[in-house]
């Protein structure tokens, strides 16, 4: 502990270069736990597990919303095949089917089933029975929200479909955040696509392992139909169709690399450059009775601090950027909402101070092989 302190005290010593060294730390860290931060979100939105029970039911050899068109009637028949649980028809209007940082998407769902099909659903602010009094009544998502900043009893136009906000809505699931749901027959009659045609079905299963059997079942069933069908478990349709965000997302683990690297290099150097500085103070140490192990583990102390220091930074500071300004990515009228996660935090802090050790190595044995008479006269 003591040698610790002595450590903190020989950072505090140089407070410029340590300062500029914990800056160049945290922006280096800052930017891994961004790329961290968009690769979990991507692995959370397409990785499937044993609780996802849900299908996307699609038109056949379409991808954009705007061109998937089924009739609203398939609902009954999907319902009737066995396993399925739940089934409801789906309309989308969006304002960029691209890749885009800005997607706004409206969904449209017979409003007396949707608490029925999202129990987790809540409203934060406005009501339920709001959304179901009025037809161009809309429940926008927390993080939808967020970023136009609106709220309960405003008025909102995009996409050609004028709104009026009756509640604003939280959920488990990181599509309902990004969101606005309103009525399908409203959406349908505003979107120009007509009543009684959906853009999709979301169909709920008994259990996850019944996802392809029934999938396979309701393709069949409308194979010879005039709008065939393609049934996906939900996360396999997001990963899917999502390729060009997926690939964008993909892109950036070379700027994480590129990141760690800098940071490397960075506290290598600035620990190297505050050995090279005090040769003669080390040297007067040793004959006060430290052991070169004691000197050794002292630097490798100072670079783990410059380590932990710029990691708290940096990382706590991506994962409040990205918890205020919620931050999402579209794709095909999909969502992917880049969240903070407390995995990526510690991560990023083990690898900061991982980062700080390794860096230390070096400078730590450069300051114990020279020869106590010649450090003395330097």
């Amino acid at each position: 502990m003591k040698i610790f302190i002595l450590a903190l005290k020989n950072l505090t010593r140089h407070r410029m270069r340590s300062l500029f060294t914990i800056l160049g730390v945290a922006a280096g860290m800052f930017l891994y736990t961004s790329v961290q931060t968009m690769q979990h979100s991507l692995s959370v939105a397409t990785e499937t597990n044993a609780a996802d029970t849900t299908l996307v039911v699609y038109r056949e050899n379409r991808f954009c919303p705007m061109t998937s068109r089924l009739p609203e009637h398939y609902a009954p028949m999907i319902s009737k095949i066995d396993g399925v649980r739940e089934v409801i028809p789906i309309q989308i209007a969006v304002n960029n089917c691209g890749a885009s940082l800005d997607v706004i998407t409206f969904r449209g769902v017979p409003p007396e089933t949707l608490q029925q099909y999202s129990p987790d659903l809540k409203v934060l602010s406005g009501s339920f029975k709001d959304f179901t009094s009025r037809s161009d009544a809309a429940l926008v998502g927390e993080h939808f929200a967020k970023r136009r900043g609106l709220s309960a009893g405003d008025k909102f136009e995009a996409v050609g479909v004028n709104v009026h906000v009756a509640g604003i809505i939280t959920s488990d699931s990181p599509q309902d955040m990004n969101v606005a749901y309103v009525h399908l027959p409203f959406l349908q009659q505003a979107s120009k696509i007509g009543l009684g045609v959906v853009t999709q079905f979301n169909v709920k299963v008994e259990s996850s392992d019944m996802l392809d059997s029934v999938a396979a079942a309701i393709d069949e069933t409308f194979r010879s139909d005039q709008q065939p069908t393609n049934t996906r478990p939900e996360k396999a349709f997001f990963a899917e169709t999502a390729k060009q965000m997926i690939e964008l997302i993909s892109f950036t683990r070379w700027l994480g690399l590129g990141a760690v690297a800098a940071v490397l290099g960075l506290v290598a150097n600035a620990v190297l450059l505050i050995v090279r500085g005090r040769v003669k103070e080390t040297a007067i140490l040793q004959t006060l009775g430290f052991s070169r192990g004691a000197i050794g583990f002292m630097v490798v102390c100072e670079g783990a601090l410059l380590g932990l220091i710029g990691g708290l930074f940096g990382v706590l500071g991506s994962a409040l950027f990205f918890h205020f300004k919620s931050f999402t990515l579209g794709n095909e009228g999909l969502t992917l909402a880049l969240t903070p996660s407390s995995m990526v935090v510690v991560t990023g802090l083990l690898v900061a101070v991982s980062l700080g050790l390794l860096a230390s190595i070096y400078p730590a044995y450069k300051a114990t092989s020279r020869p106590l008479v010649q450090s003395l006269n330097a």
